[in-house]
């Protein structure tokens, strides 16, 4: 990524035209090619930008960016304060905090959140049609299933129910858990009426019982 804070005026030329007058900005070229053009307020969004694909000519002070419609951003440098490139390297992308895995190693870890007196038979169940989040047995030796969804909507609810279908043929009477952070009122109504109890989770206490979370006592 190149990052240059300099001193310069912008125009756009395309659909319609555009002009910045001259201030000091911050322009970001980065390895894919994008041109941004920030200012020192307005948050995170740039006053002007060029996203790829697109191509870069400097030329006597003057920057032309042009993408594949024929759309110009230029860029009048009068004068340059700092100009430094630095290589990020490969990111790996935003990992979201209780996502669906995590949470099923969690219940897995303490299913007894489920229910007093429930184990844990199976993570993974394998069913010819995909694999259950989690087998378990309740206090009366019951199986269930129980599917684990971050936000659970009727999609959630049918994809239980045909998991119970398929299992009872081969497990007998299988009672059906859906657990979620969050529910949609549709989802729970369906549950209610395929007879599936949903179970919603707390992922800050799920998290505060995990052994494996490092703690400083």
């Amino acid at each position: 990524m190149r990052l240059v804070l300099a001193t310069c005026s912008v125009d756009y030329v395309g659909r319609l035209t555009a002009h910045l007058p001259t201030a000091t900005r911050l322009l970001m070229v980065k390895a894919d090619g994008s041109v941004l053009v920030h200012s020192d307020t307005g948050g995170y969004k740039p006053l002007m930008w060029m996203t790829p694909p697109c191509t870069t000519v400097e030329l006597d002070g003057t920057w032309t960016v042009t993408n594949k419609g024929g759309e110009q951003i230029v860029i009048t440098v009068e004068e340059v304060h700092s100009d430094s490139a630095h290589h990020l390297g490969t990111d790996p992308g935003l990992v979201k905090d209780g996502v669906e895995k995590h949470l099923q190693e969690l219940l897995a870890d303490r299913c007894e959140v489920l229910g007093a007196g429930w184990t844990l038979v199976q993570r993974e169940y394998f069913t010819d049609i995909g694999p259950v989040d989690l087998l378990c047995r309740d206090d009366s030796g019951a199986h269930v299933l129980v599917e684990v969804k971050r936000h659970a909507e009727i999609d959630g609810v049918e994809q239980l129910t045909r998991y119970l279908q398929r299992v009872s043929t081969v497990l007998g009477d299988v009672k059906g858990v859906l657990a979620a952070q969050s529910f949609k009122p549709q989802a729970k109504v369906l549950a209610a009426d395929r007879g599936i109890t949903c179970v919603q989770l707390d992922y800050d206490a799920l998290r505060g019982m995990d052994p494996h979370t490092p703690t400083l006592f």
